[in-house]
């Protein structure tokens, strides 16, 4: 079986319900304000807390820090899915937390994208243009050009994308020429497995080297960051081949159903468990192969979405990383290349049943979980596409919101 029965839940026979939807956005977004404290922003979930860590611990980070949140607020509010308070953040104090923050860990890696100050710089930018952390945004972009990670989290692949956003933005090209560079140097690192018959990373990852796949730390996130910005590659049809054979020839086929394991050591032999979740797994493939050009990897896209219906919502909960709203949005990006009302139905089934997970955490905790990748601002942003009928996966489909509500 390509996925673990005990990681997932019977899917909740709940319709779905706009208004419930709406009200569910709203609500969100009002307790999350709320919950900020002045020069603090918000306190880390129990859940995002590693054992032993000061339970009233901030994280600046994108991931499941204030950062994020700040970036789903504006984000909600720009698009006109709920309306945002008054008060302004100040991205100097969030940069200069990351920072202290990041020390604490022993690390400066300020140019990581999903834990460091990239994209405090790139919001700050969309404010001041010339402000003081814009003018940063060069440097930062550099700094991990040679990171031993090589995934989007930490690595030159999360600068690859924030220099596609950046060039989306503005149109300058100083970052189309970052990207190309970015771009080459991941070029020079690529691995060849003759056991595989396929390119791939080794990430040094938290003391260890590993060849992931996945849509965090491994090769399809990048892959994500290279389709963003093809049309800025004049060796693009090369990277198409070389991204299509990895994807294919790593994939575990049985009775019609795909999924991938977390590495490519595990293709052969298989892996020790097997994730259904954005972040290992299927889902991630659907979400971050969503700009594939051409419709050669549909059928296996189709298959993988099907299995994350097969497998259900996760039981770890709402949250996009690892929880059932990131694995809807595998069905919103399905709906949106095939057209099929099935996807889109699935995708708001998975809404409903996230929404009823995260009120039930709300329940238990007695709180909200202030956090993008991992909280309830992420899952606003969802219940927000899956009424659009659209998909656009913070910060890795969409950054820079528009400057007023369509």
């Amino acid at each position: 079986m390509l996925f673990e029965p005990a990681r997932h839940e019977a899917l909740a026979p709940l319709a779905w319900d706009e208004g419930r939807v709406r009200a569910a956005i709203e609500a969100i977004v009002r307790d999350t304000e709320a919950a900020r404290v002045p020069g603090r922003w918000w306190p880390t979930h129990p859940n995002d807390l590693e054992p032993g860590e000061d339970p009233q611990a901030i994280s600046p980070s994108l991931y499941f820090g204030a950062a994020g949140v700040v970036w789903a607020l504006r984000y909600l509010a720009a698009v006109g899915a709920a309306p945002r308070g008054p008060w302004r953040e100040d991205f100097v104090a969030l940069r200069d937390a990351n920072r202290a923050w990041l020390a604490a860990g022993g690390s400066d890696d300020h140019g990581s994208y999903l834990m460091g100050e990239l994209p405090i710089a790139m919001m700050a930018a969309q404010d001041e243009p010339d402000g003081e952390l814009a003018r940063s945004l060069p440097a930062l972009l550099g700094r991990t050009l040679d990171h031993p990670t090589r995934e989007l989290m930490w690595g030159a692949p999360g600068a690859l994308l924030a220099a596609a956003f950046l060039h989306e933005h503005d149109g300058a090209a100083h970052w189309a020429e970052a990207f190309r560079r970015i771009a080459a140097m991941l070029w020079s690192q690529l691995e060849w497995s003759a056991e595989h018959g396929c390119h791939h990373w080794v990430q040094d990852l938290y003391g260890q080297r590993c060849s992931y796949l996945d849509g965090v730390h491994g090769f399809v996130a990048t892959a994500a960051a290279l389709l963003r910005g093809r049309h800025l590659l004049p060796d693009w049809p090369a990277w198409q081949r070389c991204i299509a054979e990895t994807v294919t020839r790593s994939a575990r086929h049985e009775d019609g159903l795909v999924n991938w394991p977390a590495q490519l050591a595990d293709v052969t032999r298989g892996p020790s468990k097997w994730l259904m979740q954005f972040c290992h797994g299927a889902p991630g493939f659907v979400v971050c192969l969503a700009r594939w050009p051409d419709a050669g990897l549909d059928p296996l896209l189709s298959a993988a979405g099907e299995t994350v219906w097969r497998a259900g919502p996760l039981a770890k909960g709402a949250n996009l990383c690892h929880g059932t709203a990131g694995n809807g949005y595998a069905f919103l990006v399905l709906y949106q290349r095939t057209g099929e009302a099935r996807w889109l139905e699935r995708a708001r089934a998975f809404a409903m049943h996230a929404l009823a997970q995260s009120e039930a955490d709300r329940a238990q905790f007695g709180r909200g979980r202030h956090s993008l990748w991992t909280g309830d601002p992420g899952l606003a942003v969802y219940l927000w596409d899956c009424l659009r009928g659209r998909a656009a996966f913070p910060t890795l489909d969409v950054f820079f919101a528009p400057a007023a509500a369509p």
